[in-house]
């Protein structure tokens, strides 16, 4: 029973994920109107770097495509976990209302991480 919640909460997880990078890069999903202005003067200065958001586009479709895939994804924690990180701290200090999506899946990546600890036992030797 536990490897099938697993699996269906790695699957919409990755489902977001692949959903976040593909809109990093074909721009689909409107802008909220009640995001803060601090959040929306931080995304302007990220997509001034040309090379920023289709490097965390491609991390985010990688990540989210190996955390479906059963066999690979202690890897797309891995991958995920980054900018994972980041998504946290933006909304801690900038949109705290986005916590209500960060943190189940900050929950679920680290289900994966600590399911597969033995399997990163080898990167820390």
């Amino acid at each position: 029973m536990k490897n099938k919640i697993l699996f269906v909460l790695c699957v919409l997880a990755g489902l977001l994920f692949i959903n976040a990078g593909l809109d990093k890069f074909f721009h689909y999903m409107p802008v909220p109107k009640d995001m803060p202005e601090k959040m929306i003067k931080v995304g302007m200065a990220f997509m001034e770097i040309g090379w920023l958001m289709p490097l965390v586009g491609t991390i985010e479709l990688l990540g989210g495509l190996l955390l479906v895939i059963p066999r690979t994804r202690p890897l797309g924690a891995i991958v995920l976990l980054p900018v994972l990180t980041g998504i946290v701290l933006a909304n801690i200090t900038m949109a705290p209302s986005g916590l209500s999506i960060a943190l189940p899946l900050v929950a679920i990546v680290l289900w994966v991480i600590i399911d597969n600890r033995e399997k990163y036992l080898p990167m820390v030797k």
